[in-house]
């Protein structure tokens, strides 16, 4: 029999606040968390702007010593999962750890400690780069450092989809609870890309957003002045758990996990497919894993990069897959606020949908000021929504055409 799965703590490292309680009010205030770029020199480079953790301190998760062993996208891993595990209330010494899992997605992993090393080696040789080099670098590193930090001997995953890893970890881990292979999984992304030569690379495509000048403002997904995304950095975390053991332990719920959906463009490494079929397929196969109907979703969190193919496609898929009833929905794209956090951010969109599924009420996409006119579906522009939210949905769709979709509608 497939279990029921819900959702039980939130865990948020991210751009416009670390805790899920700073996060959520800061969307739903519409404050924007991008600035000028503070850790690197970007003056000989055309993007001058992110969206980084200013606040972030991993000594109050981490001991000294061993968050010196760690790349930054593994301590806002750990950071991230201690902070949902604590917002579950969920006490792991009594739990049969054997059936305590993670799942995280990233996209990159430890491109800061490549970076590094790759300067030791040129500058001081081979025999003084760091023993540590390769598990730094490596992006299984951060589910393992969770698993080890908290003694967990359940499965520990990472799952590699650019863009769409955190989304397809949510669904994976799903997966493992509807089928009784674990209790409680934490589960979501983690992503720390903002280094010199990551940024540089998108600098290189044309990718980002050249509004220096204001930097607020930058990111405008759906806006006809979009130019582009904003990088991010950050991770969220979510404890999934299936529903007897969550009831067993009286445990908070947000939400519940109720559909998954996955699907490849085959198409092009960075483009997406006209029309955005592969999307609209994800979103398809979601809905019907739900159980449910289209016209049952209330709000769709979407992938709403700001650049110009996602926001025209991605309408284009939920038109397709939601016909007349898309002018009925509400949607809005939170990276308007976080910037794109690249492997982590389906993560944080689904911790967005949870809070906007608890609470009633729709975050926005703010800088929505000038409508693309081939983006004309009802994007919750510039101030949150009170309304129902039986159920949600967050799009995520990465480099090499991967497409993933989660589900998530009220506890009853």
């Amino acid at each position: 029999m497939v279990k029921r799965v819900v959702i039980t703590g939130l865990g948020v490292i991210s751009p416009v606040g670390i805790g899920q309680d700073e996060f959520w009010q800061n969307l739903i205030a519409g404050k924007s968390g991008v600035g000028p770029v503070t850790r690197f020199d970007v003056s000989e480079m055309p993007t001058k702007i992110a969206a980084e953790v200013n606040d972030f301190d991993p000594s109050l998760y981490l001991d000294r010593k061993e968050a010196r062993r760690m790349d930054r996208f593994a301590q806002f891993a750990v950071a991230a999962a201690k902070l949902a595990v604590q917002d579950a209330k969920l006490e792991l010494e009594p739990e049969d750890k054997d059936r305590v899992g993670v799942v995280l997605g990233c996209g990159i992993g430890g491109v800061g400690t490549f970076e590094d090393q790759k300067e030791t080696l040129m500058n001081r040789g081979p025999g003084r780069v760091s023993p540590f080099f390769v598990p730094m670098l490596i992006s299984n590193m951060a589910a393992g450092h969770i698993s080890i930090n908290m003694g967990l001997h359940g499965v520990s995953n990472t799952v590699v989809t650019a863009c769409a890893s955190a989304t397809n970890a949510v669904g994976e881990g799903l997966r493992l609870l509807q089928h009784g292979d674990l209790d409680v999984c934490l589960t979501g992304g983690t992503e720390a890309p903002l280094t010199p030569l990551a940024f540089a690379g998108f600098c290189a495509a044309k990718a980002m957003s050249t509004r220096n000048d204001e930097p607020t403002l930058a990111s405008r997904p759906f806006d006809k002045e979009r130019d582009g995304f904003v990088m991010g950095e950050g991770a969220g975390i979510l404890v999934l758990e299936t529903l007897d053991h969550a009831l067993a332990r009286k445990a908070h719920i947000y939400a519940e996990v109720v559909g998954y959906g996955s699907s490849c463009d085959a198409y092009h490494m960075t483009a997406v497919a006209p029309g955005g079929v592969g999307a609209a397929k994800a979103m398809r196969n979601a809905i019907n894993d739900a159980g449910l109907q289209p016209q049952d979703i209330s709000y769709i969190n979407a992938h709403g990069t700001s650049t110009d193919l996602n926001d025209t496609n991605e309408t284009a898929a939920i038109k397709s897959v939601f016909g007349p009833n898309a002018k009925n929905l509400a949607i809005s794209s939170t990276k308007s606020m976080t910037g794109h956090l690249m492997g982590a951010s389906g993560a944080i969109e689904l911790v967005a949908c949870a809070k906007a599924v608890e609470n009633d009420i729709v975050p926005p996409t703010i800088n929505l000021t000038t409508p693309d006119p081939e983006c004309d579906l009802d994007y919750v522009p510039n101030e949150a929504r009170k309304m129902s939210v039986k159920a949600t949905m967050s799009n995520s769709f990465g480099f090499g055409g991967h497409n993933a979709c989660v589900v998530l509608q009220k506890y009853e």
